[in-house]
């Protein structure tokens, strides 16, 4: 296992482009012992990254959420086959009452509406409101009829996670420690809703550096200011290229792959303009992962903006200590690494068997193998749904060849997966200003670690 820490240490600084003094960590483990682990840039003021450092992670987290429920299954308080309403009757309003647990796991339930239970993004921070609005809302079929599936990016964290308390009589962050954090010894290290004590040790954006306690809320009596005025984030934008980043691309080990896409991905007509272009930059990478082509923007937008949405910042200390748990999981990569490294063993840990060998088979089989009206994965056009994960994207390898490979990205481009054949996991996460369908660190980050372990056999 020689040199792969040195690798992605050189990629992870490479990576910060003009980004510094933000960066991340990238944590792997295989057959479940970490083999590497390397970082770039700071998390907060005068704090480096390390494998430790708690990370805002987007939907990532969903891999945490759905991880839990497959070990409630294993405990008998959870069936997958069986409505929700049975666990939650409120639930079964204005047409759930047959909704199953599988069909919210594999986005298959048509609860994709965030316009339908929220009037302002603000809503969101309010755990009991939400879990009654998702109680009254109603299924809704995606505008696009050529999907198999509708991603529930908001939703169905109120979903997943009410039904966790309702089954377990706990909150959240309590089942998380009973059930996950405890078994894999990375307590303190996995929330739903950041206590308060821990505000400022959880990874911001650098433009948060300069004012960051005033930002966070932390006055000298460590009292969190909620009633300070709701700072806006920018949506971040795409920037142009320099030649120093086109030229860390070139050198990446995924650099050639990626040009090989290029001409195969190009129309007939299109493919002397493909060979011919010499230098791929951020969009044409990014644009071999996602398509947004195959996309609706009426499905697109019901299901990831909020009505009033208006730039709602996940960063502040009232997001970051609320329960928003489709979008807000604050996790190291360590810990996110290490929970999939238990799946990546199939769900044994230090002989523990956090999920049992036939609810793994399960959770691990495709059960969508059409497109999903949300998100615009491209070759296949597929998320290949498992029950709660996604297939991990690849240009240097077909899905046939990652057949065993499962996790989640999120939005700003964190990514968590496991691969159960190859006995890998992997983690990354960060705080640069991106989102993930223009960004490409975690497709080099993922490829390289792939190709190199190839390299090992």
């Amino acid at each position: 296992m020689d040199n792969l820490q040195a690798q992605l240490t050189q990629l992870m600084r490479d990576l910060q482009l003009e980004d510094a003094p933000a960066g991340g960590s990238v944590v792997v483990y295989h057959k479940g012992e970490l083999i590497a682990q390397a970082n770039a840039g700071y998390a907060v003021p005068d704090t480096p990254w390390d494998k430790d450092t708690l990370s805002l992670n987007f939907s990532t987290g969903k891999g945490v959420l759905v991880t839990l429920i497959h070990i409630l299954v294993c405990n008998g308080l959870l069936d997958y086959d069986q409505p929700l309403a049975h666990y939650w009757p409120e639930f079964a309003a204005n047409g759930k009452q047959d909704i199953t647990l599988r069909q919210v796991l594999t986005h298959q339930a048509g609860l994709f509406n965030i316009q339908s239970v929220t009037d302002t993004a603000e809503d969101m921070v309010h755990w009991h409101q939400m879990l009654s609005r998702v109680e009254a809302m109603s299924p809704r079929v995606p505008a696009n009829q050529q999907a198999t599936s509708a991603y529930s990016a908001l939703v169905s964290g109120w979903v997943l996670g009410g039904l966790i308390e309702k089954v377990t009589n706990q909150t959240l962050n309590e089942v998380i420690d009973e059930y996950l954090a405890k078994p894999l010894g990375i307590e303190g290290s996995l929330y739903f809703g950041v206590p308060q004590q821990k505000l400022t040790d959880v990874a911001t954006l650098t433009k948060n550096f300069e004012h960051f306690e005033t930002f966070i809320g932390v006055k000298e009596d460590s009292q969190s200011d909620l009633s300070a005025p709701k700072k806006r984030s920018a949506k971040p934008k795409l920037r142009s290229d320099n030649e120093q980043t086109l030229q860390i691309y070139q050198n990446l080990m995924a650099y050639p792959c990626w040009q090989a896409a290029m001409k195969q991905q190009a129309g007939s007509e299109q493919q002397d303009q493909a060979s011919n272009k010499a230098i791929l930059n951020t969009l044409d990478i990014a644009n071999l992962y996602f398509d947004m082509s195959s996309i609706q923007m009426q499905d697109f937008k019901y299901a990831l903006v909020p009505a009033g949405r208006s730039g709602f910042n996940y960063y502040t200390a009232d997001a970051l200590m609320a329960k928003i748990p489709a979008a807000n999981n604050v996790a190291s990569a360590d810990a996110l690494a290490k929970m999939y490294a238990m799946l990546a063993n199939k769900g044994r840990w230090q002989g523990k068997q956090l999920i049992s060998e036939q609810v793994f088979q399960q959770l691990s089989q495709i059960n969508v193998k059409g497109p999903d009206a949300i998100m615009p994965a491209a070759d296949p056009h597929s998320m290949q749904w498992r029950l709660g994960y996604h297939r991990v994207f690849s240009r240097c390898y077909s899905s046939e060849e990652l057949s065993s490979a499962f996790g989640h990205m999120g939005y700003n481009g964190s990514v968590a997966w496991c691969d159960f054949e190859r006995e890998l996991a992997v983690a990354f996460v960060h705080n640069y200003d991106v989102v993930m369908s223009t960004d490409i660190r975690q497709f080099a980050i993922t490829e390289t670690i792939l190709q190199w372990l190839d390299q090992q056999q």
